[in-house]
């Protein structure tokens, strides 16, 4: 040490502050030796706007284009990197597209520059490492990773990744090193955790001892010395967590987090079977932490002393004021179903199976006045509840099925119904092995208040079963309810498919497009559609296309059917190249006559939907630009329209009037006609003006 350091101890700490202030750094003002001029500043960054616009397509034939390619690619990466040193992103990008080209040392070279122009970057140094690591070349990641640690010893995830990779690679030493460094700087709890989930893998009990004695002494906090305890009671070693939390009451007795440590000692202590001792250490806590922290502690306490004290002496003393509270809660509002459950949850904390029945009763016979499902919803949980007390709690099989039926009973089906008490009826006979007390509740239900769940989860059941002519039946039986609902005959067309009755599940999916009204037409359609081309019965769906446009000619449906055709040869397997591509050039002929179709619709039968038009032209364009070479997209640019901004005058609700704007179409077609009316009406004004 210097003498100028040593004297540093003697001095206070305004003359250190002096002593050591910063030196200014004086700016390099000489002016630089390549001078750029604003008009290659423009230049570039009108180059580089055009690039991310239109990113340049080319196809490279030989090496020389090849190395020409590279050389433009990297001069591009350059030239971000000196316009903007310190965008990560694009050495990054650099790197990685270095080593998409196979030249790993070049990609290497640009990871360094990359370090050396910011190392405090974690990230660098994590896909630097990765990159070393994907090319198999450890000992090369292994020095990335250890320059990295060495240099930001503060960033964990640098840590996390060399012990990873080191425990991945078999080198259990190096990585019991490593995690030793990092212990060295004091990392936070989960860098110890780490370290000590890997010694207790690896079965080293008495070194995860040692780590976690210099874990609590690095964090003396209540979570770190539970940590311990529990890590001790879990080896089986009483004594040892009884010791841990002993020293955590002397030295953190104090600590806000007190309350935490004493309820964990005390449980402690009582799954130790030891109650004494349990009852000294939660009246020690009582004593020594303020009671404005202490409300949690006394509520354990007190349910504490309800399982090992006197406990009619505590009802009496602690429950009773509660419970005389409830009862005038409930004696002035009985339809307040909050303050019921609440008086049940208090009557279960004290476990008096008779009085809590008697609350449960009392609760349910205050029945909604109003018949209308608001008021019911709130109500019916009281019965849930009270079917699953007897089921878990006093697991009385009988009484359980009496509960529910008696709910059922109660509800007025005929003017509203609960799916979920019928499942739940239904469920809890299941589970009693009661399959025939199961069905005849779901089938009640399908009588009396049919709804969409029940009949999905009946049918789910029966399927579980294997019951199939039963599933059938249900959905016979769902349809008939409900006839208009695409989701049930989608699923039985599928469930039958499923089966591979392929005949039925088409005639399932005929009568369903044929019902008069359905809720979602358009997604039965495309699932019928989808049937036919999964099953290679390419004509089936293109008729149904058909079919589908005789009642609609939606633009959708247009483009869907184009999109068919133009993939319709990609349906078809084990053909040759040239065949192929003939049955390509064959669907997209039929896709431009099936646009062609929907043009000459729009342009003649309707040509007020200009918009729809519009939009079935833009899905023409971008199809034939994807059909590559074998496209044509001079056919749709000649059809196009040109948008139009207009403004239409239109009222407002106070019955002022305002123009607003709109987008209008002008096609070619229409053009041309406007271009001869103008010219009849330029005829007729010079006729006029010359005399006869």
């Amino acid at each position: 040490m210097a003498s100028g350091d040593r004297n540093l101890g003697y001095m206070t700490g305004k003359d250190a502050e002096v002593k050591l202030r910063r030196t200014t750094r004086v700016k390099n003002k000489t002016p630089a030796p390549v001078q750029i001029t604003a008009e290659q500043i423009l230049r570039e960054a009108r180059e580089r706007q055009e690039g991310e616009i239109r990113p340049p397509k080319q196809k490279i034939t030989d090496s020389t284009e090849l190395s020409d390619y590279r050389i433009r690619r990297r001069k591009g990466f350059e030239d971000q990197i000196r316009r903007d040193r310190s965008n990560i992103q694009v050495w990054v990008k650099y790197a990685q597209w270095e080593e998409s080209q196979l030249d790993y040392a070049r990609a290497r070279s640009v990871w360094e520059r990359a370090l050396e122009e910011d190392y405090r970057k974690h990230t660098l140094w994590v896909k630097y490492a990765e990159f070393e690591m994907k090319n198999k070349s450890v000992n090369n990641a292994r020095n990335v990773l250890d320059r990295a640690v060495t240099l930001l010893p503060r960033v964990d995830q640098l840590w996390e990744k060399y012990t990873y990779m080191e425990e991945k690679l078999g080198n259990i030493a190096g990585a019991r090193q490593i995690f030793e460094r990092w212990m060295n700087w004091s990392p936070d709890q989960n860098a110890w955790l780490s370290f000590i989930k890997f010694e207790v893998k690896y079965n080293e009990i008495q070194s995860a001892r040692s780590i976690y004695q210099r874990f609590v002494l690095c964090h003396p906090n209540v979570s770190a010395y539970i940590r311990y305890a529990k890590f001790e009671m879990k080896e089986g070693q009483v004594e040892l967590a009884r010791k841990v939390f002993e020293r955590a009451t002397n030295e953190l007795v104090y600590n806000e987090e007190a309350e935490n440590l004493f309820l964990a000692f005390a449980e402690f202590e009582e799954r130790c079977k030891d109650v004494e001792r349990a009852r000294s250490i939660y009246k020690s806590a009582l004593d020594r932490i303020p009671k404005g922290r202490a409300e949690h502690l006394y509520r354990k306490f007190v349910a504490f002393e309800k399982r090992y004290g006197d406990k009619e002496g505590i009802e009496d003393a602690i429950v009773g004021k509660r419970r005389f509270e409830y009862e005038d809660e409930v004696r002035k509002n009985p339809l307040n179903y909050d303050s019921w459950f609440d008086y049940i949850r208090l009557e279960e904390t004290v476990g008096n199976k008779d009085r809590i029945r008697e609350i449960y009763e009392r609760a349910i016979a205050n029945v909604p006045p109003a018949l209308e499902k608001r008021y019911w919803q709130r109500y019916i949980y009281l019965w849930i509840n009270y079917a699953l007390y007897e089921e878990i709690e006093t697991k009385d099989v009988e009484r359980t099925r009496d509960v529910y039926r008696e709910c059922l009973k109660l509800i007025p089906h005929t003017k509203i119904s609960f799916a979920k008490i019928w499942l739940l009826a239904a469920q809890y006979e299941i589970r009693q092995l009661n399959l025939r007390g199961a069905r005849q509740i779901l089938g009640n239900a399908i009588g009396k208040a049919p709804k969409n769940k029940i009949f999905k989860k009946y049918i789910e059941m029966e399927l579980k079963l294997g019951n199939m002519d039963r599933c059938r039946k249900l959905y016979e039986r769902y349809l008939e309810w409900s006839p208009q609902n695409c989701y049930a005959w989608r699923n039985y067309a599928e469930f039958e498919r499923s089966l591979a009755e392929t005949e039925r599940a088409r005639a399932i999916f005929e009568l369903a497009i044929s019902q008069p009204a359905l809720d979602m037409p358009e997604l039965l359609w495309k699932t019928y559609i989808d049937f036919e081309i999964s099953e290679g019965e390419l004509e089936r769906a293109r008729a149904l296309y058909e079919r589908l446009l005789d009642r609609t000619k939606h633009c959708k449906v247009w483009v869907s059917f184009a999109k068919f055709e133009a993939s319709a040869a990609e349906h078809k397997e084990d053909e040759e190249e040239e065949d192929a591509i003939g049955h390509k050039k064959d669907g997209i002929r039929r896709a431009r006559e099936i646009f062609d179709r929907a043009n000459t619709y729009y342009k003649d039968t309707t040509p007020e939907l200009k918009e729809e038009r519009a939009m079935l032209l833009g899905d023409w364009l971008n199809m034939e630009t994807g059909f590559g070479k074998l496209g044509d997209v001079c056919v749709v640019q000649s059809k196009l329209p040109k948008k139009l901004k207009k403004r239409k005058l239109s009222s407002r609700e106070d019955g002022s009037t305002e123009y607003e704007e709109y987008i209008d179409y002008l096609f070619p077609e229409e053009s041309q006609t406007t271009n001869l009316k103008i010219l009849e009406a330029a005829y007729k004004w010079k006729k006029q003006k010359i005399p006869a």
